[in-house]
């Protein structure tokens, strides 16, 4: 592959703004992860030490093989709801090695309403089962969770998407032969203690770890009887007589050792055929993003200049290169894995949506995993492009990433607005991994768009009644809908909805992808088939 020739002045002045704002940008957004990871108040964490418990981001630390990677899921889910009390969302999600193996891991966090579930909670739960489910990941769950926040019970326990789903999940991941180890290092309440129940080995700690369907105090009330904790579901009891847990552990310590040494005894799934050669670093500094992403949104730049930073070697096979120039499409090496990648160089037009299209075909004849680099507006509007058929050829793009069997990743570098976001595998076209960058933003359109298409509805509206609007009544209009647009679009947002797996150092995005690929080999890839393409 031809190595792809930079055009960046890293000495320009506006080279330099742009690296002085995204360096910011990343300082603000590791503050938040830090502060979300390992920040607590100190009755929370002197409640754990009580309990004898560790903090969750010591368990995994016991987990985890030492000096392997762990690609964290979500670390800011929830950081715009709750009035920001439930950090993280309550639990860390993420893809790591444990026992050599790749493994998904489902950690509760105590520290934090004592690990009770709230929506979010369960959104980034059954997102980490999907995961799993995907790639045929074997699953490690560190139980430890008050159970339903009961306030929230009526958005996260009825729906399809709701509660019942994580133990669906982990029904289908047994079907599909792939194991699950939970370890109980604290209580497990009514539906939290089928997470246990429900894989396939389960270790739990005497004395803090305890599994049943309703605790003491509920039991009392319905039936009158009184039971102490270690009687209804303490460790002895459910190892030795009701057989729902497997190996008793003195320790949180022992408990995870265990855990350990049963992961290391799972089948080695072989991998998939995918191509690969030894891998590279890119030729250019990744560091250099910072400096090639603007500093407004709607200033357009080289995505090559991206694909440089990101791919082994900054080498890059383009595909079409003088068709559909809006589109870039081609393929190169990501810590060796070959990949498709498709990435945005302005508006999608009627020739970038068939290239893109034909592209993702290609890439399923040869299974080839798709990497698609978002910096969308959407499709492009207007009546020639009616006339040529832009919907259609639209479609045409939407129905091939919808039926593409190769595994997708998503990277919202960006802007990622309308329809663009479905034609480049958007959050609701099932990418095994979506990521976003700290600048990005995400909405239906830009907010100067929705903002001046509100005000001129309401500007028509009233000039049929013969009435005109001063400014002043056109920018009350414009204002609200300004300001809530970019609250709502904005990554920090994205991310606290779990409308994306994290976001994440544009630096770190082919670490991030590689882990991704790598997951993705473990799970058998079926021959394409494609819907009717409208011609």
């Amino acid at each position: 592959m031809k190595r792809i020739e930079s055009k960046i002045n890293t000495s320009a002045p506006e080279y330099l703004a742009n690296q002085a704002h995204n360096q910011q940008l990343i300082a603000e957004f590791r503050a938040k992860q830090e502060k979300v990871r390992n920040e607590r108040p100190a009755r929370d964490l002197d409640r754990l030490a009580a309990q004898g418990k560790m903090f969750v981001r010591d368990r995994l630390r016991q987990l985890l093989d030492p000096g392997t990677p762990f690609l964290e899921l979500s670390s800011l889910a929830a950081n715009k709801a709750y009035e920001g009390e439930v950090p993280g969302a309550g639990c860390v999600t993420g893809i790591g090695i444990v026992g050599g193996r790749e493994v998904v891991i489902n950690a509760g966090d105590a520290s934090v309403k004592g690990g009770a579930w709230y929506p979010l909670t369960v959104k980034k739960t059954v997102r980490a089962l999907d995961i799993a489910i995907e790639n045929r990941l074997p699953v490690v769950h560190l139980c430890d969770s008050a159970g339903g926040f009961l306030p929230e019970q009526a958005d996260l326990f009825a729906d399809k998407y709701y509660a019942g789903r994580i133990f669906r999940n982990q029904c289908q991941l047994s079907k599909l032969g792939v194991p699950q180890v939970a370890v109980v290092l604290g209580h497990c309440t009514a539906g939290g203690a089928y997470v246990p129940a429900l894989s396939e080995y389960s270790v739990i700690v005497r004395g803090t770890g305890a599994i049943f369907l309703a605790g003491p105090p509920l039991v009392k009330a319905a039936t009158g009887e009184d039971v102490t904790v270690e009687e209804l579901g303490g460790c002895d009891m459910h190892t030795s007589t009701s057989g729902t847990a497997d190996y008793p552990a003195s320790s949180e310590e022992e408990a995870i050792a265990i855990a350990r040494d049963i992961v290391s005894q799972f089948h080695r799934n072989e991998k998939g055929a995918g191509e690969w050669q030894t891998p590279e670093d890119p030729y250019y500094d990744p560091s250099e993003l910072y400096g090639i992403l603007p500093r407004d949104i709607k200033q357009q730049f080289d995505m090559l200049e991206v694909i440089a930073r990101i791919v082994d070697g900054s080498r890059f096979h383009e595909y079409q290169p003088n068709f559909g120039k809006s589109l870039i499409c081609g393929y190169a090496n990501i810590w060796g894995h070959k990949v498709g990648i498709l990435a945005n160089n302005g508006v999608l037009f009627n020739d970038s949506a068939l290239k893109g299209a034909h592209f993702i075909e290609l890439c399923n004849q040869n299974k080839t995993p798709l990497v698609f680099l978002q910096n969308i507006t959407g499709f492009m509007v207007g009546r020639e492009y009616e006339r040529r058929g832009i919907t259609k050829d639209g479609a045409k793009m939407i129905m091939a990433v919808a039926c593409s069997d190769v595994p997708k990743f998503t990277v919202m570098c960006n802007g990622s607005f309308g329809a663009g976001n479905y034609g480049m595998s958007g959050r609701a076209f099932d990418s095994r991994l979506l990521f976003s960058w700290p600048n990005s933003q995400i909405s239906v359109m830009g907010a100067e768009q929705a903002a001046n298409t509100l005000a001129d509805v309401k500007v028509r509206q009233m000039a049929r009644q013969g009435k005109t609007l001063t400014a002043e009544e056109i920018a009350s209009i414009r204002e609200p809908v300004l300001d809530e647009f970019r609250l709502k679009q904005s990554a920090l947002w994205s991310t606290s909805e779990i409308w994306d797996d994290g976001i994440i150092d544009p630096v770190a995005t082919r670490n991030a992808l590689g882990i991704g690929i790598a997951a993705a080999q473990n799970s058998p890839l079926a021959d394409s088939r494609f819907g009717v393409f409208r011609m």
